[in-house]
């Protein structure tokens, strides 16, 4: 058959391609699969899941320096084993900041480290396929494979699944592709175009499924005793060039990413970073992550045994041959894995479970509890997860997707969801999408409005959900197939939330239902004294700064400690020689630079006026010198009522929440630890733990919190092995402002913010999306006018300087005719990074994915 015979019209789904089990969404409105009984092993157990119900001490981290600070920490004390699961493992990763202070907590470097000490080390990696991301044809896994493995014996990688396609067959399709798929990514997405044929072969298969799914759980598990979920990266600043010491840089080579710009390429040469950043900034990344303690760390224990087992006998039981070794139950509980694992007796039936299953039955709405909670004996905790056959070897489980359901189905005021996607369905009639979260929502708000009662959902997600700089470009398809969905289940195509919430009588579901973005500003220190230090040198400040990247890339902790003695971290020192980065280092030493590095504490609680931060240079280069991107928000996390947190890897989507495509964990914590709040306007207990989170988070979104930098430690950055309960400042002037959610003061703020900063960013920096572009024509005036994309022909780029376009991401000229002071004073009333949804972008479009397109009905259920 034709390449063009092999195309289908989008949204058709795959359930005429693959049978059996994969026909079947697997999420419902309650816990029972009707349709097969692939769950009966299962059903006594909440949300289905494989693990019963258990108890720990949860603590949470809302940026990456805390997280990563608090994991270091674990793994300084590892002595027996640490467990590792992750979608894609940087062994370069710094832990703690700046890295030219911290080498010891670069990741390999710890890891080599505990592994010395007679630590096992076993990771899990999701083997990707080259072709299918943008790493230039390198197999990110394999690197992180070799380069850890390298480390010392007791370092043990498997990657999976294996892609196994038909050689030859798989050349020839290739050939079919209208573009080359080795730079296919959630970027480009040229797989889109590509036959059914390709993509099987391509991928390769496991029962029956076409492998193109990922591992996406993120585990670190330490001794049995505490474990830590979450996937993240550092937030703030998106600035990061310190032209007066280069050793202050936070974000190392590929660390300083901006994907709308430069996706990662070669990520197995660290140091490689194509984004110059005395010009454009870094995207940041907003994420929420946990560590745990008690029972619960043995259910984690057991899940990534049964992975690595399964992955073992799938593998290595005849390739290898001594090289791995399958991994025993946790040693705390001899025999406590093997009834997942194929013998004995359920471990979890002898768990003695002392919290109830609901929070209704400990916490009241009636009675006030103290200000300041008091330490409880621990939380009531659920695992759950997304897997199967493919990624597992079990019967399909979707108990993540359960546990959202009844969330929402049972929350009695309030649901927060932050997210990295939002695609889901409230019929059947949204095929491909299947997940139906949508319809308890849908139903949710239904009961409320109906009944009167005062309910309200708020979810924060990305502005745009994957990088394309420019979405009009033909490499943005995916990206705008992803967002095409995601508009389809917010407010348009017939059938989305809130189009069915109007048709069934909800004349405004704003009042119930809103959704919101994040974004930050920042301005790049490119001032004089970068120029006078290159000058005296005769180093441009990036030319030195590759060379630093460089070092750190190959840098052993171990042997410099050795050669160096303590002088280490000191400017100029080390074994540069004559080199590049020496020369600047020193010229710069001599200058005195008042210019600040980064101003996003400007937008922060008690953070300086942006008009008063001092700047070395022309006003000219101060007006160029500012840079604005999206906050990209990667949580994955739900909250119902302060009292109810779901936290873990599962986006919001077919691909995370129905079991059978990726593989996901996730827990439930319902903490008994009460504290006095409030919930429109009438006394409340709420759950200290949940309570403190969707707090933390508020405030940081509405600018409630101090400006964090990335070495300020504190006890919120320790393991909850260290200290059990967070640090919250309960009752404090900040607090009272976000305590009660659904109260009007509370809203009339959240919302006046949101505008107001939708509204400054707009007219400074004409972001995409926005509102103001409702068609393709709006989007070229609004935004392809006024500027220069990166990776533009030279020719091109300097036409376009000419016409008076500046680079993606900065300030657009003729709105400020007043220069940088009109600039900084509008600037100035920016606060957090909170804006609006731009739910009417392209709305007048009517293909705003497939304009001119159809894509392969296979690969139309990647987007979802």
């Amino acid at each position: 058959m034709s390449f063009h015979g092999l195309l289908r019209k989008a949204k058709r789904g795959i359930e005429d391609l693959l049978p059996g089990d994969e026909k079947h969404s697997h999420t419902h409105d309650g816990h029972e699969c009707h349709e097969d009984d692939a769950h009966a092993e299962y059903s006594t157990n909440r949300y289905c899941s494989f693990a019963p119900q258990s108890s720990g001490h949860p603590k949470w981290y809302v940026d990456g320096a805390s997280y990563f600070w608090a994991v270091s920490m674990a793994l300084e004390e590892a002595r027996e084993y640490i467990y590792i699961m992750d979608w894609w493992l940087s062994p370069e990763l710094y832990l703690r900041r700046p890295p030219a202070r911290n080498e010891r907590y670069r990741l390999d470097n710890m890891l080599k480290a505990a592994a010395e000490r007679g630590v096992q080390v076993n990771v899990i990696v999701y083997k990707e396929v080259p072709q299918a991301l943008t790493c230039d044809g390198t197999d990110t896994p394999q690197h992180t494979k070799h380069a850890l493995e390298a480390l010392h014996p007791n370092i043990k990688v498997f990657r999976h699944p294996d892609h196994h396609h038909s050689g030859n067959d798989f050349v020839t399709g290739l050939k079919d592709l209208h573009t080359s798929l080795q730079n296919f990514s959630l970027k480009t997405f040229d797989l889109a175009r590509a036959s059914q044929d390709v993509v099987k072969d391509l991928y390769g298969t496991a029962d029956e499924i076409v492998l193109y799914w990922s591992h996406h759980e993120k585990l670190c598990l330490i001794d049995g005793k505490v474990a830590f979920m979450g996937g993240l990266d550092m937030c703030h600043p998106i600035a990061d060039a310190h032209p007066g010491n280069i050793d202050d840089l936070v974000f190392p080579g590929q660390d300083y990413n901006n994907a709308r710009i430069y996706d990662f390429e070669d990520v197995d040469k660290w140091e490689n970073n194509k984004l110059d950043r005395t010009k454009s900034s870094r995207m940041g990344w907003s994420d929420i992550s946990i560590s745990l303690s008690g029972p619960i760390v043995d259910s984690l224990a057991i899940h990534f045994t049964q992975r690595w087992n399964f992955i073992f006998n799938k593998k290595y039981s005849t390739r290898d041959i001594g090289k791995y070794r399958l991994l025993e139950a946790p040693h705390a509980h001899p025999g406590a894995a093997q009834h997942l694992l194929g013998d004995g007796e359920d471990y979890f039936g002898g768990l003695q479970n002392r919290f109830s299953r609901h929070m209704h039955r400990f916490l009241g709405d009636q009675e006030e509890a103290p200000h300041q909670p008091q330490r409880s004996e621990g939380a009531h905790i659920q695992l759950t997860r997304s897997c199967c056959k493919w990624s597992m070897g079990v019967n399909t489980e979707h108990s993540i997707a359960n546990a959202y359901i009844e969330a929402i189905k049972n929350a009695r005021h309030f649901v927060y969801i932050e997210n990295q996607f939002f695609i889901t369905a409230t019929s059947d009639k949204q095929r491909p999408i299947t997940n139906k979260i949508g319809r308890a929502i849908v139903d949710r708000i239904l009961r409320a409005h109906q009944s009167g009662e005062d309910f309200h959902i708020v979810v924060m997600m990305p502005a745009v959900p994957a990088f394309a700089g420019d979405l009009k470009s033909e490499g943005a398809l995916g990206t705008r197939a992803i967002m095409e969905f995601q508009y389809d289940s917010i407010n348009r195509g017939g059938n989305s939330i809130l189009e069915t919430l109007r048709n069934s009588g909800v004349e405004d579901p704003h009042r119930y239902i809103n959704f919101y973005n994040l974004r930050s500003y920042d301005r790049i220190n490119a001032s004089a004294i970068m120029g006078r230090a290159e000058s005296e040198s005769g180093v441009r400040y990036e030319e030195a700064r590759r060379e630093y990247d460089e070092r750190h890339e190959g840098y052993d902790y171990e042997r410099d400690q050795h050669r160096r003695g303590d002088e280490y971290g000191r400017r100029g020192q080390g074994s540069h020689g004559d080199s590049q980065y020496r020369r600047y280092q020193e010229a710069a030493s001599h200058m005195s630079d008042q210019t600040w590095d980064s101003i996003s504490a400007c937008y922060m609680l008690n953070g300086p006026e942006v008009r008063g931060v001092p700047w070395t240079g022309s006003p000219e280069d101060e007006f160029n010198a500012f840079v604005s991107e999206q906050l990209y928000i990667h949580s994955k996390v739900l909250i119902a009522d302060d009292q109810l947190v779901i936290c873990g890897s599962a986006n919001l989507n077919d691909r995370s929440q129905l079991g059978n495509h990726d593989s996901e964990m996730a827990v439930v914590i319902e903490d008994p630890t009460p504290v006095s709040s409030s919930m429109g306007g009438r006394p409340y207990t709420a759950s200290a733990f949940a309570a403190s989170l969707r707090r933390q988070l508020f405030r940081k979104h509405l600018g409630l919190l101090p400006h964090q930098p990335p070495d300020g430690a504190n006890r919120n950055w320790t393991p909850v092995s260290h200290d059990a309960v967070n640090d919250y400042d309960w009752g404090s002037a900040a607090d009272r402002l976000v305590q009660d959610p659904l109260s009007r003061d509370f809203i009339d703020l959240w919302r006046a913010t949101a505008r107001r900063n939708t509204e400054i960013f707009s007219r400074a920096f004409h972001p995409v999306p926005d509102d103001k572009m409702r068609t393709w024509e709006d989007y070229d005036a609004f935004f392809s006018k006024h500027f220069v994309m990166p990776g533009e022909e030279a020719d091109k780029a300097a036409e376009g300087y000419k016409a008076g376009k500046v680079d993606y991401g900065h300030v657009v000229k003729e709105e400020f005719p007043g220069g940088v002071r009109e600039l900084k004073e509008w600037l100035g009333g920016v606060r957090g990074t909170l804006v609006e949804m731009p739910l009417q972008f392209l709305i007048d479009v009517d293909d705003l994915a497939k304009d001119g397109l159809a894509l392969n009905s296979l690969t139309d259920e990647l987007y979802t």
